[in-house]
C-alpha cells in the first residue's frame, strides 16, 4: 500500500523535488501540491491524506505551523513532517509542542527525506538536535542564548527598548544589556545592521500576527 502525500510548499524548485522524491518511492503516492497552508485543512477534509510535507512559510504569509496545529487537532491520524530551510530558533520547539511528527531541514538529499518519511509512517518522531549553524558577523547563531535570540527577534520589528521590554516582561536595562552582548559577539556597529542581517539569514523570523 502506498501512502497518500500532500505537499504544502510555495517555492517551485523544492515543491518539484518533493514530488520527484515521492514518485520514485513505491511506498508513497503524490496526492496533491498546494502553495498555501490555509488550504491544507480543506484538502484533508475532502481527501484521504496519510502524510503532509509542510513548509513553515507558505503563500500569502500563512504559517505551516498554524495549519499543522489545526490539522493535528482535527485529524490526529494524519502524519506531518515540517520541512524548512530557515534556521529560526523557535520553530523546533513549537513543532514539538503542537504534535508535529517529524522535522526536516531542506538539504536536497532525496534519501534523507524519504528515510524520514518512512520512519515517520512507522511511528517514529524524527527531529534534528539543533538548528543549522549559520554565521552572522563574527559569531554563529549557536553562540546566542535563547533570551538573546528572543531580544534579537524583537529587534527586527524596529521597536524601542522600552517597547521590547514591555512585550517580553523584562526591564529596559536587561534589553539594553542583551543587545550590547549581541553586538559584541557579532561585531556589528548598529542594532539596525544586526537586526537586518539576522532577519535576512532567517535566524529570527517574527510572526506577523504577533507584530
Amino acid at each position: 500500500m502506498a501512502y497518500n502525500v500532500l505537499v504544502v510548499e510555495d517555492q517551485d524548485i523544492p515543491r518539484e523535488l518533493f514530488e520527484i522524491y515521492i514518485n520514485t518511492s513505491e511506498h508513497f503516492k503524490h496526492l496533491l501540491s498546494i502553495s498555501n497552508a490555509s488550504a491544507a485543512v480543506s484538502v484533508c477534509r475532502n481527501n484521504k491524506v496519510d502524510l503532509i510535507l509542510m513548509d513553515v512559510m507558505t503563500g500569502l504569509g500563512h504559517s505551516g505551523l498554524d495549519a499543522a496545529e489545526q490539522i493535528k487537532r482535527l485529524f490526529p491520524g494524519i502524519k506531518i513532517i515540517v520541512v524548512t530551510s530557515m534556521p529560526e530558533y523557535s520553530w523546533l520547539a513549537r513543532a514539538r509542542d503542537i504534535g508535529v511528527d517529524s522535522f526536516w531541514y531542506k538539504d536536497g538529499q532525496k534519501d534523507g527525506l524519504l528515510e524520514v518519511m518512512e520512519r515517520t509512517m512507522a511511528g517514529e518522531r524524527i527531529y534534528p538536535d539543533q538548528t543549522p549553524l549559520i554565521r552572522i558577523g563574527c559569531a554563529t547563531n549557536h553562540e546566542f542564548t535563547e533570551r538573546e535570540l528572543d531580544i534579537l527577534k524583537e529587534l527586527t520589528t524596529g521597536d524601542t527598548n522600552s517597547e521590547i521590554a514591555q512585550r517580553l516582561h523584562v526591564s529596559v536595562a536587561t534589553v539594553k544589556s542583551h543587545i550590547q552582548h549581541l553586538m559584541e559577539k557579532t561585531g556589528f556597529k548598529t542594532r539596525t545592521e544586526l537586526a537586518s542581517e539576522a532577519r535576512a539569514l532567517g535566524i529570527v523570523i517574527k510572526d506577523k500576527k504577533n507584530q
